[in-house]
């Protein structure tokens, strides 16, 4: 049995992994830094700890970076495979089904208390939810 290949815009991929950056950056700095700084102790360290801590999170950007276009790959071959779902009402239902349940168990069995759990799954699970929606947009309609 022949089948046909699957085929995926590898630009739509690097501009979903370039977006994330863009989008944490934002979500995780104007939009609710403070909140998130507070979650993680962060709110408490001088402003040299703070820079230090910035400063070993370098390395750590490029390993999410490349951790990001792996998972816009895999949705884009997901999304391409398929004729009954868009690429949004695709990357919801993944959001849904794999990232919230691994997101909440995650959250859960933290030492926070509920106020901060939510929290964190809130601000979390939000910015996921964005980033899917953008994935899922951009690899449908970017073909």
């Amino acid at each position: 049995m022949e089948t046909a290949a699957i085929s995926v815009n590898y630009f739509a991929i690097v501009a979903g992994g370039i977006l994330s950056m863009i989008i944490g950056a934002i979500w995780y700095g104007p939009l609710f830094g403070k909140k998130w700084l507070q979650i993680i102790g962060a709110d408490a360290l001088s402003l040299d700890e703070r820079k230090q801590m910035q400063r070993n999170a370098g390395p750590l950007y490029l390993v999410q970076f490349v951790l990001t276009l792996f998972q816009v790959l895999v949705l884009a071959h997901l999304i391409a495979d398929t004729s009954r779902a868009s690429g949004m009402e695709r990357a919801l239902w993944i959001w849904a089904a794999f990232v919230i349940p691994t997101l909440a168990g995650a959250v859960m069995w933290t030492n926070e208390n509920n106020k901060m759990k939510w929290a964190r799954f809130l601000i979390q699970g939000g910015y996921q939810l964005t980033l899917f929606l953008i994935f899922g947009m951009l690899l449908q309609f970017w073909k």
